[in-house]
């Protein structure tokens, strides 16, 4: 088995980055210049079509997509590694829930407040009554997320697993974003104290 990782960092990167620490597989990993326009070249475009990061190429078929890369590093390699669930186990279908929620939804609404408020994109372009929805839909999610961690240390299973990276990787990122203060939220700060604290995490973030 071979597995090629191409990343930048301070990206959805991170979070695969993390999977392939936490699993212990075996990998090489490239390092896209994002400045440099790599990821726009030929070379890398036969990788990934849509010029993004991260990318994956496992025993040479390529993979696009953070989540889709999770899910199938869940699938194959997680289970044995109590890191994701068999399709048995009867928490399967709420992991699949979350995990998918976290990108298609939890995520989706910071980047809608963020492409309206946030300095990096055109001041012309920002929307207070745009960024005031996405705010409510951001806390309501969070209430969601508050909700289903009352009474439990992790999302699924009674323990870590990739649902629980794939969405605590991004609870800081939205901290930041200025969207809501979590202080609010004292399970989804405890849980993600956890998730982030984790060695694995360590040596994503540092590359």
């Amino acid at each position: 088995m071979s597995i090629t990782f191409y990343y930048a960092p301070m990206s959805s990167a991170t979070r695969v980055f993390w999977a392939l620490e936490e699993l212990g597989l075996p990998y090489e990993k490239v390092k896209v210049d994002l400045a440099g326009g790599e990821h726009r070249k030929p070379e890398y475009l036969a990788i990934n079509p849509h010029g993004k990061v991260p990318a994956l190429v496992v025993d040479g078929v390529p993979m696009f997509e953070s989540l889709a890369m999770l899910l199938f590093l869940g699938e194959r390699f997680g289970v044995a590694r109590n890191l994701w669930l068999p399709h048995e186990h009867p928490e399967y279908p709420t992991a699949l829930s979350w995990m998918t929620w976290g990108t298609v939804t939890f995520s989706t609404n910071v980047f809608r407040y963020l492409l309206n408020t946030s300095e990096r994109f055109p001041k012309e372009a920002h929307n207070a009554a745009a960024a005031e929805a996405a705010r409510k839909d951001v806390l309501a999610n969070l209430a969601a997320l508050e909700a289903h961690l009352e009474g439990r240390e992790y999302m699924v299973a009674e323990r870590f697993t990739l649902v629980d990276l794939s969405i605590a990787s991004f609870v800081p990122f939205m901290a930041r974003s200025g969207v809501a203060d979590l202080s609010g939220y004292p399970h989804i700060g405890r849980w993600t104290g956890h998730c982030t604290s984790r060695p694995d995490l360590a040596v994503a973030m540092a590359g």
